[in-house]
């Protein structure tokens, strides 16, 4: 069968690739045409479009790039009907791809969204459009259920992937460091994020306090998709390392972390590292954020336990002398025995191993049926 994959970011690659290794297992014979980056290329997939090209953070940055937009959006539908897929599959990236649903819908083509957006964050009234759109919905958050259930809307829960990522991991071998040119300090990971505004926002402040922690050597995350030297115009006045494709085994490595808000704050503890959540927009973008936004928190971790169990650095309060004061407290043994444990916790709502298994179980047979 053929697949139309779109994903607009690199956690959906990274949730495509382990997608289409699973549903390769059930289906040999199948073929992928995705929007997507260099792990979905990996598993065999056609890349159209990679999503370092796609994605724009912030209500004035989209304005800004419509044109772009709206290109993409045309290039789509064409690719999709010259393609004519047994099914087009979305991943996460909604402002994107709920167009190309109701397009696809339109065309009779069967519809999946595998990673809810974050309607129960904003714009909830995107749940009626999924409903008319979309035919099969899955998703990884627990509450996600709940939320679905009050539109009278049926989805499937089939777990969180990254437990399934995490855990098919070789552990990092000693050497690491060394190949790495690092020295025996604990590690302070910094991941500000994948996209270039992200970074260009973040970097500047987890930085800044990189001289405060002699004990400690900082090592910067080089996001996917993006170069070496991008960064050293940031890093060269710091005594930082920089690792490129290694986010996963410097987090293996770690001791804490400064993390921007996303993806990124779920997967540091699932790695058990003790971090901080930084977040810091554009002011009109973080105005506008603020009065739609309907959540307590904006990580990830503490949505899922419905707490405050990392603390979050948002807009104005994310300075070096807050981010000082946070990463001291994380590294005081009390404070590191409780978080391991509320990260235990957050393991067990997650569902368990075996997301993309069985979100590849639900898509084959739904996209055989009626063949």
């Amino acid at each position: 069968m053929k697949y139309y994959i779109i994903a607009g970011e690199a956690s959906g690659d990274l949730h495509g690739a382990n997608l289409i290794k699973a549903i390769k297992e059930k289906d040999p014979q199948a073929i992928f045409r995705c929007w997507g980056g260099d792990l979905m290329q990996a598993q065999g997939a056609e890349v159209v479009k990679h999503y370092r090209d796609l994605a724009f953070m912030g209500f004035i940055e989209v304005v800004k790039n419509l044109p772009t937009i709206t290109k993409n959006i045309k290039f789509c539908k064409s690719d999709i009907l010259q393609f004519a897929p047994d099914v087009v599959i979305f991943i996460d990236y909604p402002g994107f791809n709920l167009r190309i649903a109701s397009f696809a819908k339109q065309h009779k083509l069967k519809t999946v969204y595998y990673i809810s957006p974050q309607i129960w964050a904003w714009k909830q009234s995107r749940v009626h459009q999924i409903k008319r759109d979309i035919d099969k919905m899955l998703v990884i958050l627990p509450f996600e259920q709940e939320f679905y259930q009050r539109f009278d809307c049926q989805v499937d829960f089939v777990g969180h992937p990254l437990l399934d990522a995490i855990h098919n991991l070789n552990k990092t071998d000693d050497s690491w460091r060394q190949k790495n040119n690092l020295s025996d300090k604990p590690i302070i990971a910094l991941l500000p994020g994948s996209r270039k505004q992200e970074i260009n926002s973040m970097l500047p402040i987890m930085l800044s306090v990189a001289n405060d922690f002699k004990d400690y050597q900082f090592v910067v995350a080089v996001a996917p998709g993006q170069e070496l030297n991008f960064y050293q115009p940031f890093t060269e006045k710091y005594p930082v390392k920089l690792v490129q494709g290694a986010t996963y085994a410097l987090l293996q490595n770690a001791h804490a972390a400064l993390v921007t808000s996303g993806t990124a704050t779920l997967e540091t503890a699932l790695f058990n590292v003790p971090e901080v959540v930084c977040y810091k927009g554009s002011k009109v973008s973080y105005e506008i954020a603020k009065r739609i936004i309907k959540v307590k928190y904006i990580s990830l971790v503490n949505l899922i336990m419905d707490k405050m169990v990392v603390k979050e650095l948002i807009q104005d309060e994310l300075n070096s002398k807050n981010i000082t004061a946070q990463l001291n407290e994380l590294l005081e043994p009390n404070k590191r025995t409780q978080l391991l444990a509320d990260y235990q916790l957050l393991k067990e709502k997650l569902g368990g191993s075996g997301a993309s298994q069985r979100a590849a179980d639900k898509i084959v047979s739904f996209t055989a049926e009626g063949k």
